[in-house]
Protein backbone atom coordinates (compact mmCIF):
# COMPACT_ATOMS: atom_id res chain seq x y z
CA UNK A 1 0.00 0.00 0.00
CA UNK A 2 1.33 3.68 -0.63
CA UNK A 3 0.40 5.83 2.13
CA UNK A 4 0.24 9.99 2.01
CA UNK A 5 0.47 12.54 4.15
CA UNK A 6 -2.36 15.15 3.05
CA UNK A 7 -2.03 18.79 3.22
CA UNK A 8 -3.07 18.73 6.81
CA UNK A 9 -0.50 17.60 9.02
CA UNK A 10 -1.34 14.09 10.96
CA UNK A 11 -3.63 13.13 8.39
CA UNK A 12 -2.87 10.55 5.75
CA UNK A 13 -4.40 8.77 2.48
CA UNK A 14 -4.04 5.18 2.16
CA UNK A 15 -4.27 3.46 -1.02
CA UNK A 16 -3.93 -0.36 -1.20
CA UNK A 17 -2.36 -2.58 -4.01
CA UNK A 18 -5.60 -4.85 -5.11
CA UNK A 19 -5.08 -7.92 -6.66
CA UNK A 20 -7.98 -8.97 -9.19
CA UNK A 21 -8.70 -11.92 -10.62
CA UNK A 22 -11.61 -14.06 -12.62
CA UNK A 23 -12.53 -15.05 -8.96
CA UNK A 24 -12.64 -11.05 -7.70
CA UNK A 25 -10.45 -8.68 -5.77
CA UNK A 26 -8.15 -9.36 -2.72
CA UNK A 27 -6.48 -6.05 -0.68
CA UNK A 28 -5.34 -5.64 2.80
CA UNK A 29 -7.30 -2.21 3.61
CA UNK A 30 -5.52 -1.67 7.19
CA UNK A 31 -2.12 -2.91 8.08
CA UNK A 32 -1.27 -1.66 11.58
CA UNK A 33 2.50 -2.08 11.08
CA UNK A 34 3.00 0.41 8.24
CA UNK A 35 0.34 2.77 9.26
CA UNK A 36 2.64 2.65 13.03
CA UNK A 37 5.99 3.07 10.97
CA UNK A 38 4.10 6.20 9.57
CA UNK A 39 2.78 8.05 12.58
CA UNK A 40 5.19 6.72 15.18
CA UNK A 41 2.73 4.87 17.28
CA UNK A 42 0.59 1.86 17.26
CA UNK A 43 -3.25 2.26 16.78
CA UNK A 44 -4.77 0.64 19.60
CA UNK A 45 -8.04 0.24 18.30
CA UNK A 46 -11.57 0.18 20.63
CA UNK A 47 -14.52 0.46 18.53
CA UNK A 48 -15.48 -0.27 14.78
CA UNK A 49 -18.42 1.99 13.26
CA UNK A 50 -20.78 1.42 10.01
CA UNK A 51 -22.65 3.97 8.26
CA UNK A 52 -24.87 3.68 5.51
CA UNK A 53 -26.07 7.23 3.55
CA UNK A 54 -28.35 8.40 1.26
CA UNK A 55 -26.57 10.19 -1.96
CA UNK A 56 -26.16 14.35 -0.49
CA UNK A 57 -26.13 12.88 3.41
CA UNK A 58 -23.72 15.01 4.91
CA UNK A 59 -22.45 13.52 8.22
CA UNK A 60 -19.54 15.67 10.19
CA UNK A 61 -18.01 18.26 11.31
CA UNK A 62 -17.30 15.87 13.89
CA UNK A 63 -14.58 15.69 16.84
CA UNK A 64 -13.82 14.93 20.57
CA UNK A 65 -12.54 16.68 23.30
CA UNK A 66 -8.29 15.77 23.54
CA UNK A 67 -6.89 13.66 25.22
CA UNK A 68 -7.83 11.11 24.20
CA UNK A 69 -9.88 11.82 21.55
CA UNK A 70 -10.61 9.91 18.64
CA UNK A 71 -8.42 8.51 16.00
CA UNK A 72 -9.95 7.16 13.28
CA UNK A 73 -9.24 4.80 10.11
CA UNK A 74 -11.81 5.81 7.48
CA UNK A 75 -12.74 3.57 4.47
CA UNK A 76 -16.18 3.29 1.92
CA UNK A 77 -16.81 -0.59 1.64
CA UNK A 78 -19.45 0.44 -0.99
CA UNK A 79 -20.42 3.43 -3.16
CA UNK A 80 -18.61 6.48 -2.56
CA UNK A 81 -18.28 9.53 -0.15
CA UNK A 82 -15.95 12.55 -0.62
CA UNK A 83 -14.16 12.46 3.34
CA UNK A 84 -12.90 16.04 4.16
CA UNK A 85 -10.22 16.19 7.42
CA UNK A 86 -10.58 19.19 9.04
CA UNK A 87 -7.60 21.43 10.85
CA UNK A 88 -9.66 22.54 13.88
CA UNK A 89 -6.50 22.75 16.40
CA UNK A 90 -6.46 26.79 17.33
CA UNK A 91 -2.35 27.06 16.88
CA UNK A 92 -1.80 25.07 13.94
CA UNK A 93 -0.25 26.76 10.81
CA UNK A 94 -3.58 24.99 8.81
CA UNK A 95 -5.56 25.88 11.37
CA UNK A 96 -9.28 26.47 9.54
CA UNK A 97 -8.43 24.84 6.50
CA UNK A 98 -8.97 21.28 4.96
CA UNK A 99 -7.97 18.48 2.65
CA UNK A 100 -10.41 15.70 1.15
CA UNK A 101 -9.71 12.36 -0.16
CA UNK A 102 -12.49 10.33 -2.21
CA UNK A 103 -13.28 6.98 -0.70
CA UNK A 104 -15.26 4.31 -2.90
CA UNK A 105 -15.10 0.79 -3.64
CA UNK A 106 -13.10 1.48 -6.75
CA UNK A 107 -9.43 2.16 -5.60
CA UNK A 108 -10.68 1.40 -2.49
CA UNK A 109 -8.55 4.36 -0.40
CA UNK A 110 -9.14 4.97 3.12
CA UNK A 111 -7.96 7.87 5.73
CA UNK A 112 -6.10 8.18 8.19
CA UNK A 113 -7.27 11.38 10.68
CA UNK A 114 -5.13 11.62 13.76
CA UNK A 115 -6.71 12.78 17.15
CA UNK A 116 -7.86 16.31 17.62
CA UNK A 117 -8.99 17.02 13.70
CA UNK A 118 -12.47 17.56 12.44
CA UNK A 119 -13.71 14.18 10.06
CA UNK A 120 -16.85 15.03 7.96
CA UNK A 121 -17.99 13.13 4.84
CA UNK A 122 -20.58 13.74 1.83
CA UNK A 123 -22.29 10.47 0.41
CA UNK A 124 -21.69 10.61 -3.53
CA UNK A 125 -24.29 7.43 -4.07
CA UNK A 126 -27.07 6.36 -2.56
CA UNK A 127 -26.37 3.22 0.20
CA UNK A 128 -22.74 4.60 0.46
CA UNK A 129 -21.23 2.57 3.21
CA UNK A 130 -18.45 3.67 5.31
CA UNK A 131 -16.52 1.84 8.00
CA UNK A 132 -14.40 3.25 10.62
CA UNK A 133 -11.99 2.06 12.73
CA UNK A 134 -11.60 4.15 15.65
CA UNK A 135 -9.16 4.15 18.91
CA UNK A 136 -11.73 5.41 21.52
CA UNK A 137 -15.31 4.21 22.71
CA UNK A 138 -18.22 6.58 22.19
CA UNK A 139 -18.58 9.49 25.06
CA UNK A 140 -21.31 11.61 24.30
CA UNK A 141 -20.01 13.76 26.75
CA UNK A 142 -16.86 14.41 25.13
CA UNK A 143 -17.82 14.53 21.27
CA UNK A 144 -18.53 17.52 19.50
CA UNK A 145 -19.41 19.17 16.54
CA UNK A 146 -18.93 22.29 13.89
CA UNK A 147 -21.65 23.71 11.60
CA UNK A 148 -20.23 21.49 8.19
CA UNK A 149 -22.06 24.46 5.77
CA UNK A 150 -19.82 27.28 8.16
CA UNK A 151 -18.81 29.54 5.10
CA UNK A 152 -15.34 30.09 6.96
CA UNK A 153 -14.41 26.63 6.49
CA UNK A 154 -16.22 26.41 3.29
CA UNK A 155 -16.20 22.30 2.48
CA UNK A 156 -16.45 21.92 -1.19
CA UNK A 157 -19.42 19.33 -1.52
CA UNK A 158 -19.65 19.74 -4.78
CA UNK A 159 -23.91 19.60 -4.81
CA UNK A 160 -26.08 22.42 -4.78
CA UNK A 161 -27.30 23.24 -0.98
CA UNK A 162 -30.66 22.13 -1.64
CA UNK A 163 -29.53 18.52 -2.83
CA UNK A 164 -27.65 18.08 0.89
CA UNK A 165 -29.06 15.82 4.02
CA UNK A 166 -28.24 16.95 7.13
CA UNK A 167 -29.32 15.84 10.91
CA UNK A 168 -29.90 18.79 13.23
CA UNK A 169 -27.48 18.10 15.81
CA UNK A 170 -25.22 18.89 12.97
CA UNK A 171 -26.96 22.20 11.25
CA UNK A 172 -27.84 23.66 14.85
CA UNK A 173 -23.41 22.98 15.35
CA UNK A 174 -21.64 26.54 16.26
CA UNK A 175 -19.26 27.39 13.44
CA UNK A 176 -15.45 27.07 14.09
CA UNK A 177 -15.25 30.94 15.01
CA UNK A 178 -18.11 30.26 17.36
CA UNK A 179 -16.48 27.12 18.67
CA UNK A 180 -12.81 28.47 18.72
CA UNK A 181 -14.30 31.65 21.20
CA UNK A 182 -15.87 29.08 23.63
CA UNK A 183 -12.62 27.37 24.24
CA UNK A 184 -14.40 24.06 22.56
CA UNK A 185 -11.52 22.87 20.43
CA UNK A 186 -8.31 21.44 21.16
CA UNK A 187 -5.08 23.13 20.48
CA UNK A 188 -2.26 22.68 18.40
CA UNK A 189 0.06 22.36 21.41
CA UNK A 190 -2.53 19.74 23.36
CA UNK A 191 -2.49 17.45 20.68
CA UNK A 192 1.35 17.90 19.84
CA UNK A 193 1.50 16.71 23.60
CA UNK A 194 -0.59 13.85 23.19
CA UNK A 195 1.12 12.90 20.00
CA UNK A 196 4.20 12.43 21.67
CA UNK A 197 2.94 10.87 24.86
CA UNK A 198 1.59 7.94 21.62
CA UNK A 199 4.96 7.69 20.53
CA UNK A 200 6.77 7.70 23.91
CA UNK A 201 4.78 4.47 24.99
CA UNK A 202 5.66 3.09 21.56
Amino acid sequence: MQIRELTIPDSYEITPKQFGDDRGVFLEWYRFDRLEETIGHPLSLAQGNTSVSKRGVVRGIHFADVPPSQAKYVTATHGAVMDFVIDIRVGSPTFGQWDSVLLDDTDRRAIYISEGLGHCFIALTDDATVSYLVTSTFNAGREHGINPLDGDVALDFGMDADQLLLSPKDTDAPSLAEASASSLLPTWDEARAYYDSLNKGN
